[in-house]
């Protein structure tokens, strides 16, 4: 996950822009490239385009219609993340999106149609709905907030929290599971999310989740909790956790028996493979075998006989 940053910043061009036309429509192009193909007045103004060029390239259709005042630079075959873009920009540089479009760019639920989700913080005054965004009105702190593959989104526990308001338990699960696959979930951050979601509908769902997945240990994932509660649960011999062997770091050992357990989801880390591949390893007899969340759900026994053959060994 990458680490948060001030979205008002990211979505404002740099301060030094470079003088003159033709530095204007070079900053122009490199932003609507960055926000594929889609721009907002408040950033036409901070590049040095007053209202009159605004207007004389509307008059043009260099710049068309999106949402108010976001325009599409050019042309509107826009794609997914283009409206992705012009829906954040519609409600200002600290608009993110959230809810079910941010576990969709966080990759922990498919596309559906329906309307972009984006929240900001905003005003009592009320805000203009706009066609196809559903606005959510809510306190976002800058610990909540992110960027992810260029666009700005509500972190993967405040995604969670926010998507508890809206959708069924079990889709939430679902959708925590899918995370922590991807390597993505922390419940130490979804339980600092709850802390300061008082009040809050999400917190009950929340709240047992968390139990669901179970309670948090010195920063380990679900996956890692539920291993260890898998061996115990089977009186198998707890192994060495997060060592070094040869180089690679590696979730859990067993050292006598040379027999390595990765957690991590690997159809989501291709460095996987190369790992298992790894000639030192093979070389020093050492063997490695895959435990995943749906190992444990559907082939526990299968999985106890095989970690327990390979202790005998």
């Amino acid at each position: 996950m990458q680490a948060c940053l001030s979205l008002r910043v990211y979505m404002t061009p740099a301060p030094q822009i470079p003088l003159g036309r033709r530095g204007r429509e070079r900053a122009l192009s490199d932003l609507a490239t960055r926000q594929h193909g889609v721009v907002a007045l408040f950033q036409l103004r901070e590049l040095g385009f007053g209202d009159e060029a605004v207007k004389t390239r509307l008059d043009q259709a260099r710049l068309l219609h999106v949402h108010g005042e976001v325009y599409a630079v050019g042309h509107k075959r826009l794609g997914p993340r283009s409206h992705w873009w012009a829906a954040v920009l519609a409600y200002g540089p600290d608009a993110v999106l959230s809810h079910q479009s941010g576990a969709v760019l966080w990759g922990l639920r498919r596309r559906r149609s329906g309307p972009i989700h984006v929240a900001a913080a905003l005003g009592r005054q009320g805000v203009r709905r706009r066609r196809g965004i559903w606005i959510h009105r809510c306190k976002l702190l800058a610990e909540e907030t992110t960027v992810h593959e260029g666009l700005p989104v509500t972190t993967v526990g405040r995604t969670l929290f926010d998507l508890a308001e809206v959708a069924a338990y079990d889709e939430v699960k679902k959708t925590a599971e899918a995370a922590d696959r991807r390597n993505l979930l922390r419940l130490r951050e979804l339980e600092e999310v709850c802390e300061r979601g008082h009040g809050r509908r999400a917190l009950r769902p929340v709240r047992r989740l968390l139990t669901d997945l179970g309670a948090p240990t010195e920063g380990r994932s679900p996956l890692e909790i539920r291993f260890a509660e898998f061996l115990r649960a089977r009186r198998i011999s707890a192994p060495v956790q997060n060592v070094d062997v040869l180089g690679h770091e590696v979730d859990a050992l067993w050292p006598d028996a040379k027999l390595i357990v990765e957690l991590d989801s690997w159809e989501f880390h291709s460095d996987r493979s190369a790992f298992e591949r790894d000639p030192k390893l093979l070389i020093a007899g050492y063997r490695t075998i895959r435990v995943t969340h749906r190992r444990l759900d559907r082939e526990a026994d299968q999985l106890a006989a095989e970690i327990r053959q390979l202790l005998d060994v």
